[in-house]
């Protein structure tokens, strides 16, 4: 059975709150989760606090907490350069982006075959509606620049990667 909102859990919600708490701590404390903690805060109209999630050029200033370091970087010492201090990194050439394929005839449906690239351009059901037809890239649907489109790696997977490999290792 799920716990209930009483009048002595909403005040020590409230109190916590005020304190600055953390909302999963104070749900642990309560026997609630954070989000319901954080759903019955909005819901009683409490202040509303700045997120805790770091965001690099977000608006709205930086919040109480600061980030945390990735943990081989607390255990080892920063390397030492022998650049000066005051010139900068050199950034890695960025490898060159495909172009957009320039469109020299129509492909329909009944036109596209299997290795030209089947992203659609246009409304479908009017008469512009067609696709690209480039040559596909090998064992891909689409040419180099809508592969580069539509297979955009997110840091969400990739941190999922990251810990996947951490724990393998």
């Amino acid at each position: 059975m799920a716990p209930e909102w009483t009048p002595e859990r909403i005040k020590l919600l409230t109190d916590l709150w005020n304190e600055g708490l953390a909302t999963g701590e104070i749900g642990r404390r309560l026997g609630f989760t954070k989000n319901a903690v954080i759903g019955k805060a909005h819901r009683l109209g409490l202040a509303k606090r700045q997120s805790p999630i770091q965001r690099d050029g977000a608006a709205g200033g930086t919040s109480k907490k600061p980030a945390r370091e990735a943990p081989a970087a607390r255990k080892s010492p920063p390397a030492k350069s022998s650049a000066p201090a005051d010139a900068a990194p050199k950034q890695p050439p960025a490898p060159a982006r495909p172009k957009r394929p320039a469109q020299t005839e129509v492909v329909t449906l009944d036109r596209l075959s299997h290795g030209m690239c089947c992203w659609p351009i246009g409304e479908p059901g009017t008469p512009e509606f067609r696709f690209c037809g480039e040559e596909a890239l090998p064992g891909k649907p689409y040419c180099a620049f809508h592969c580069e489109v539509a297979y955009v790696r997110s840091s969400k997977t990739d941190k999922h990667k990251d810990k996947a490999a951490d724990k393998a290792a």
